[in-house]
């Protein structure tokens, strides 16, 4: 199956060099582009593309708002937020949007591929590292409703989710299988009204669930 991908940047030889490469992927097809976040929303109704490369710094309409207007389609593509710093505010804002992971703008060509097939693929690409650093700048908000309702086996999931661990390693840590921890996370999911592992692992920060320290 060919993933459809849409580039989103106001810079035009960063979209020359995105495409350069995805097209010389047999299973990837650039569909479209966008120099700023008002012009993706048509091309995304348009094209409808499986994954969204998203700058988050752009005119007329910024990645973070743009984000927001896609993941509220009835059927919101897969957005890959590409970024120059990763301690960019700008990032933080946009993963809390809705966007599946990020990307720094010297990732390697390989690394690139790789995240488009795994977000494509319905995964989140969460950086728990850099999530961390984000979160510790800001102070704990509110508690995020929906963590109360968290069984307490739930809660060690969510913890070892903001720690970057899959499913397969979640289940080895707690000596339960894949299957079950695959069961607890859609709930902790669903309490917290998160779109993905990323959402939910901001959520615990920003509540203080998780400490970023």
């Amino acid at each position: 199956m060919t993933i459809r991908v849409v580039l989103a940047d106001d810079e035009d030889l960063v979209r020359a060099g995105l495409r350069i490469i995805l097209d010389a992927e047999p299973d990837l097809e650039v569909v479209g582009e966008a120099a700023d976040g008002a012009a993706v929303l048509p091309v995304v109704r348009r094209e409808r593309p499986d994954v969204v490369l998203m700058d988050v710094r752009m005119p007329a309409l910024d990645g973070i708002e743009a984000t927001r207007r896609l993941t509220a389609l009835d059927a919101p593509p897969r957005i890959l937020v590409v970024t120059t710093f990763e301690n960019d505010d700008y990032v933080y804002d946009a993963l809390r949007a809705g966007a599946d992971g990020f990307l720094l703008k010297r990732t390697r060509p390989d690394e690139l591929v790789r995240a488009i097939k795994l977000v494509a693929s319905g995964e989140a690409l969460l950086f728990p590292a850099a999530i961390r650093a984000l979160a510790a700048a800001r102070r704990p908000s509110a508690r995020t409703p929906g963590l109360e309702r968290l069984t307490e086996r739930e809660g060690d999931v969510l913890r070892l989710m903001a720690k970057g661990l899959s499913n397969s390693e979640i289940a080895a840590e707690l000596v339960v299988s894949p299957e079950t921890v695959k069961t607890h996370v859609g709930n902790v999911l669903a309490k917290l009204g998160a779109r993905d592992r990323t959402q939910a692992v901001i959520a615990a920060y920003e509540s203080g669930f998780v400490s970023p320290g």
